[in-house]
């Protein structure tokens, strides 16, 4: 990819413009907001040189990355990048052959399935893991049931928390759709806004989106990225996985680009326009690496030519 350093801004204080994000459902996940707000900023989970073959096959290849309270990470990369190994090693699904895990700080060995579950990990998988016969409910809370004494099922509890998660946090307003209402009854993009909201319900910290704008019309899509946009505005953290590099641009605070197992691109969204990605995206499909040009440059070559009386 050609560099150049005037079209993506002449100094640091100068940001190349991104495109408009969608604004998120009304008062989306406002309830969700812990009362001592989490600074943004904080490591939530670091992955620190991790390896990983299957059959001889090296698929993740020395693979360190950050991801801070508040932050959208977005995850790109063609298919057999590494991008589901990577996060089936965060989710407990696999273990890496070396390599650490740490999770606010502290390292984590053995990590399994529920063990991440507990540190506040949680997934929505493209495939919209709702049960579509059942009330919005029951799919609240699916698994983790509220119980009065003798451990009967508290449902005037369930159905009075779920009104309240689709009125503040879901931003549903139709008296059409009631707690009651089944699962078919949504749109795509409410559906994930639904495993979304359940996610921060249960206090998950850290949010893996994997492919969730798969199969859904652009409203739809609008919808499911101003749910996006809510998980920063309740400070927990995402991965947000896409094919579509322009849903990615849209919401993600930083974008880490994967190539064959090894971390190729790492920058934040906000030094770049979404043209000058697409850009960053062939390169690094060409030639497997991105490095990343001295944005400062062409404004101190300016600065020197002006200073001396010189014309170029």
């Amino acid at each position: 990819m050609q560099d150049d350093s005037a079209t993506r801004g002449a100094g640091a204080g100068e940001q190349a413009v991104r495109q408009p994000r969608p604004a998120a459902p009304s008062a989306t996940l406002r309830a969700m907001e812990p009362a001592e707000a989490t600074g943004r900023g904080r490591v939530s989970v670091e992955l620190r040189h991790i390896d990983k073959s299957f059959g001889g096959v090296q698929v993740l290849r020395d693979v360190s990355l950050t991801l801070r309270a508040g932050e959208v990470l977005g995850l790109l990369g063609d298919n057999g990048a590494g991008k589901s190994t990577l996060i089936k090693i965060v989710t407990g699904v696999h273990q890496p052959d070396s390599g650490q895990i740490l999770f606010n700080g502290e390292e984590v060995r053995g990590l399994t399935v529920d063990r991440a579950r507990a540190l506040g990990v949680e997934t929505v998988y493209q495939e919209r893991a709702l049960a579509e016969q059942l009330s919005l409910w029951r799919n609240i809370f699916m698994g983790r049931p509220r119980t009065r004494w003798l451990g009967f099922l508290d449902v005037r509890a369930m159905r009075k928390v779920t009104a309240d998660l689709m009125g503040e946090s879901m931003g549903f307003t139709s008296a059409v759709l009631t707690p009651d209402t089944h699962v078919t009854g949504l749109s795509g993009g409410e559906r994930q806004g639904l495993a979304i909201v359940r996610a921060l319900h249960f206090e998950a910290d850290i949010i893996i989106l994997d492919e969730p704008s798969m199969g859904l019309s652009l409203k739809e899509t609008d919808k499911l990225l101003g749910f996006v946009e809510g998980i920063k505005a309740a400070r927990k953290s995402a991965i947000f996985i896409d094919h579509n590099i322009f849903h990615v641009y849209a919401v993600a605070d930083r974008i880490v680009v994967l190539d064959r197992g090894r971390i190729a691109a790492d920058f934040p969204t906000s030094r770049y326009t979404l043209e000058e990605v697409t850009g960053i995206m062939r390169e690094v499909a060409a030639s497997g690496s991105f490095v990343e040009p001295e944005r400062g440059r062409a404004t101190n070559a300016v600065s020197a030519t002006e200073g001396t009386g010189e014309t170029s």
